[in-house]
Formats: structure tokens, C-alpha cells, sequence
């Protein structure tokens, strides 16, 4: 099935390929950083065989239709078959063996201490299938004193500076951790672009590799990337942080029906903006007439004047003003508000499917499109251990979403 932008349901078609069509995943992952990037590469065409244990706490939760089948779970595992098999079990853990065999790549978070009691470490998959691609994702670096680490989304958020960051934006009394697993998530969108590379490789010179992606790692060079700042410099030139996101005024800001995101960045940003609301004075100020604007030294300041003058405009009136001067501008929407904007209508990204045994329900839709070779949606997400048979009795892969 794939997502169509100008339809509310999904259509299934059993043809549909993708870029990474002829590629099979064994995803040896749980909760939501591996099968995440499992899943998107199963949307890119991968086949994805899901080795699922008997208890995956993605599964676990109070909202769901049917046992197991929790939101987390349909928004994480789409385009896979499910294996359910008891890795501590020597006859069921050989059965996974034998589907790693006949894999390109192998996706797994368990951490290192248990891949090895397992048998299921690099050196002796590699000796098996030289050609496997082995990414492996724990919470931090195998080789480092804490390996051991249980670490999950809030624990890397805390290493990599993120809950500081948030601190220091919301000048907060108590830090807080950001309202989503982003560690998770942007982890398992490296184990998907590093595998594809990984791939590539292994497609050019039939090669395997270990494919290591730590989340700590990971997330310090993903935050570093714009609040390194003034320690770029040895000795620094100045603090961290990157004063555009840590201004404390960077919020959302009243207009005359409500509220409205609109950021203005440069100094002709501004003076159009101060413009727009009748205030041709501020336009003059010789903050906004510099070749940048200094967000460490005026940031605050400049930010109180802005929510002096948004009120002079609706938000509409606002998103015509940002529209006509390219300034940066949005609505603020509630999560209910954005899961029914016509935008998100209009492209399909939230579209309703018919799930076999959980009926109606909303399919995060596909952000990219290719024109060539589309990706699709073509399983939903499956039951647990649902494909067991087909896929240990090496029945072809032939099952569309809508069967």
C-alpha cells in the first residue's frame, strides 16, 4: 500500500517496489531505535524479518485493540514479517542464525556483553555470511567504561547535552528532558544511512563490515553540530551554545486572534516585520541594521520588541506578511490541530488503513518521495510472531498489506 496525497484512505498494491528492493534486514531490535530504522528501510523497499522476542516492551501498554499491538508497536514495525523466537533457546537461536545466513544486514541494539554470551558477535556472523552488514546500536561505545550502561532516550539526552540545553532556553529552575525520544529517533536515522552506505559497499565488493553507531556519540555530534560554538576554537573564543536557539524570547508570539511562530533571522527580516505593524520607528533601530543580527547581545531585547508589535495582526494577516517577506512564519498547532491540518491531509502523511485484525487506523505516512522507484507501505505492522511459519518453512515473500 502506499500513500497517496489525494486520497484519505491507502491504497495497497501487491507491485509496489522500492530503491532498496532485492535487500534483506534481519531486525534483531527492540523497542524503537532499531526497529525504527528497520522500518525505513523496509518503506524503501528492504524485505525486513523482524526476530522478536516473546515480551518486546514496545509492545507493552494500555492503549490497543488487540494484545500487542500498541501505537508505539503500528508505528515502528510496518513493512515487516514477525519471527517470534527465543534467543536463549540453542535449537530457536540456531533458527535465527540460519535466517542471518541469507541476510544483507543484520540490525540489532542488545548490548555487546549479550551479543557474545549469544555467539552472535561480529567475528563469528561474519565467519558465517562474510558478506553480512552488522550494524550494531547500544547506548555507548562497546569499548568504553560504560558499556554496561542500560541507557535509553533520557539518559543520552542528559550525556549529550541536550537536557542542558533545554534548561538553558526555558531558563528553568528543574532541567527537563525534550518531550520526545530524539536520541531514539535521530539514532535509528544514522543506523539507517549508515547501513544504506554500508550496503553500497558490500554491493560494489561483496564485502561485509561491522557497522557501529553508539547513541551518545551519535546524539553529542548531532547536538554539537550548532552549539559547539565558541569551543570550536582551541583555546575557545567563547561559551557553547548556539544563541539563536538559546534565546529565552525564541517563543511563540501573540497576534491579534492568537498565537503565531515567526522568527525573523536578519536584520531585513526585522525591519520588514517592524514595518508590516506600523512601527517604521523600530526599523530604524540600529540593531536591525547591522550585517547580522547579535543574538547573544540583543536576542532578549529584540524579542520583547517583536511581541510589542504582533498583536497589531491576526495570524493570518502575520502568515501573509512572512509569506510576502520571507520571513520565517507558522501557525502554532495543538498535536490534535496538526494531525488534521489540511497540510498534512493534502500530503497523505496521516492517511487511515484497514488493519487486518485492528481495524480502522492512522499510517505515519512516508516523508519522501522518489520518482522512480516509490517507496511504500505494504505490510502493516504484524501480529507477534504472525509470520513464524512462512518465514522458518522459507515460504516466498509474497503477502501484500491488505491479506
Amino acid at each position: 500500500m502506499t500513500n497517496t496525497a489525494d486520497s484519505d484512505t491507502v491504497t495497497e498494491e501487491s507491485s509496489a517496489t522500492g530503491p532498496l528492493e532485492g535487500i534483506r534486514v534481519i531486525d534483531m531490535s527492540t523497542v524503537v531505535m532499531g526497529p525504527y530504522a528497520a522500518q525505513i528501510l523496509g518503506d524503501l523497499g528492504a524485505d525486513v524479518i523482524r526476530i522478536e522476542s516473546p515480551r518486546d516492551s514496545a509492545r507493552l501498554g494500555t492503549t490497543h485493540r488487540s494484545p500487542g499491538m500498541t501505537p508505539l508497536h503500528l508505528n515502528v514495525n510496518r513493512n515487516k514479517r514477525s519471527v517470534e523466537l527465543n534467543l536463549k533457546d540453542q535449537q530457536q537461536r540456531e533458527r535465527a542464525l540460519e535466517l542471518i545466513d541469507d541476510a544483507d544486514l543484520l540490525i540489532t541494539n542488545m548490548r555487546q556483553s549479550a551479543l557474545d554470551r549469544l555467539g552472535m558477535d561480529y567475528d563469528t556472523l561474519a565467519r558465517r555470511n562474510p558478506a553480512l552488514v552488522y550494524a550494531h546500536a547500544q547506548g555507548f561505545r562497546p569499548d568504553s567504561d560504560r558499556a554496561e550502561l542500560a541507557a535509553y532516550d533520557e539518559t543520552v539526552q542528559a550525556a549529550s547535552g541536550l537536557i542542558d540545553l533545554a534548561q538553558r532556553a526555558g531558563d528553568l529552575g528543574t532541567p527537563a528532558v525534550l518531550p520526545s525520544i530524539f536520541a531514539d529517533k535521530v539514532t535509528a536515522l544514522t543506523i539507517a544511512y549508515s547501513s544504506m552506505a554500508a550496503l553500497l559497499h558490500q554491493r560494489g565488493t561483496g564485502e561485509g563490515q561491522r557497522v557501529e553507531i553508539p547513541m551518545a556519540d551519535t546524539m553529542l555530534s548531532f547536538t554539537m553540530v550548532e552549539h559547539l560554538q565558541g569551543h570550536t576554537f582551541e583555546p575557545p573564543l567563547g561559551p557553547t551554545g548556539f544563541p539563536n536557539s538559546l534565546n529565552q524570547g525564541h517563543r511563540a508570539r501573540p497576534t491579534k486572534d492568537g498565537l503565531v511562530m515567526i522568527i525573523p533571522y536578519t536584520p531585513q527580516n526585522f525591519r520588514d516585520l517592524f514595518a508590516a505593524a506600523g512601527r517604521p520607528d523600530l526599523a530604524e533601530d540600529p540593531r536591525v541594521n547591522g550585517e547580522f543580527i547579535d543574538a547573544r547581545r540583543d536576542g532578549q531585547d529584540l524579542a520583547e520588541l517583536i511581541e510589542s508589535v504582533t498583536p497589531e495582526l491576526t495570524s493570518a494577516e502575520w502568515i501573509e506578511v512572512g509569506t510576502k517577506h520571507s520571513i520565517p512564519v507558522g501557525p502554532v498547532l495543538r498535536l490534535e490541530e496538526a494531525t488534521a491540518d489540511p497540510y498534512v491531509r493534502d500530503g497523505g502523511l496521516l492517511d487511515v488503513a484497514e488493519h487486518p485484525t485492528e481495524g480502522s487506523y492512522r499510517v505515519v505516512g512516508i516523508p519522501m518521495t522518489f520518482s522512480r522507484t516509490p517507496a511504500s507501505v505494504r505490510r502493516h505492522a504484524p501480529r507477534p510472531g504472525q509470520d513464524t511459519a512462512e518465514v522458518l518453512g522459507g515460504t516466498d515473500d509474497t503477502t501484500t498489506a491488505g491479506e
